[in-house]
């Protein structure tokens, strides 16, 4: 199983021009992704610096055959038209997908600090390792203080996902809404988590959990244990940080930690303010 994360800044490149067929070409060279997790996709959203009325989530998926999508909306707002304005994160998978959930993070009023809504999408996909619940988010750049609390709902929405896991053996209502579907303990979480690679942020995430629950482990420092992470934002000309900083990380729990192959990264291409990363697992 071969997955990407990336914000791509709703096809906004470096040298300011939105250009989606760039994204899906960037991505294509690195071989063919089973997963593709995508932040800041937009849909309609002419205000965006660069970007014209087009429905971003359909046009990626028309460009990338094979997949099916999932959006997750974390804005959804009237554009003066009469139509909407939707911003948020995207699912592309080759495999079967089962349930999904949007859950909308916490957005605490905080009157001197601009912020926005976000969204972690979940979805159980049946891959060739089996079932796995795959998760992607992007969490608040400008408050650590909501970034923390997005971080503690992420950590009771897996707490909930374990507990529904051993509900699967015992429950057997089928059709309707009631119907029980498969939600494995195991998980990967991945996206633009918006604090550095040194932040407490990143320590809050790999918190034990207790009994039971599979915790999450960095992909990157369980097979680079003595590397420091690889910047993912900052390699190129961006005004929001002051240096090339690890701002994308993918999560794994621990059973799928025999799985993992391989960590890799894009450090060349402009096509968007952050890089592209991905996982390999067999």
């Amino acid at each position: 199983m071969k997955l990407l994360s990336w914000n791509i800044q709703w096809g906004k490149g470096i040298d300011g021009c939105v250009d989606l067929s760039r994204i899906v070409h960037t991505i294509q060279q690195h071989g063919d992704f089973d997963i593709i997790c995508l932040q800041e996709v937009a849909n309609n959203f002419p205000d965006l610096p660069g970007n014209r009325k087009q429905d971003q989530f359909e046009k990626l998926l028309n460009a990338m055959k094979g997949f099916t999508g999932i959006y997750g909306i974390a804005t959804d707002v009237p554009d003066k038209l009469g139509g909407r304005n939707l911003f948020g994160n995207a699912i592309y998978s080759r495999f079967p997908i089962g349930q999904v959930w949007g859950h909308l993070l916490p957005w605490q009023g905080e009157l001197m600090t601009p912020s926005m809504q976000r969204v972690l999408i979940e979805a159980v996909i049946h891959t060739d390792l089996g079932a796995v619940r795959v998760m992607t988010t992007h969490l608040e750049y400008y408050s650590q203080h909501q970034r923390e609390t997005q971080i503690d709902t992420i950590r009771d929405l897996h707490r909930n996902a374990c507990a529904m896991s051993r509900r699967n053996s015992i429950r057997e209502e089928v059709g309707g809404p009631f119907e029980v579907f498969p939600r494995p303990a195991q998980a990967l979480i991945c996206g633009d988590l918006n604090f550095p690679a040194w932040a407490g942020e990143h320590q809050q995430i790999l918190a034990p959990f207790e009994e039971g629950i599979p915790d999450f482990s960095d992909v990157w420092l369980v097979l680079h244990p003595d590397t420091q992470h690889p910047p993912t934002v900052g390699i190129h000309s961006v005004d929001f940080v002051d240096r090339p900083e690890c701002f994308d990380f993918i999560f794994v729990t621990e059973g799928l930690i025999p799985r993992l192959k391989s960590f890799g990264i894009d450090m060349v291409t402009q096509s968007s303010d952050h890089q592209p990363i991905w996982v390999e697992l067999e």
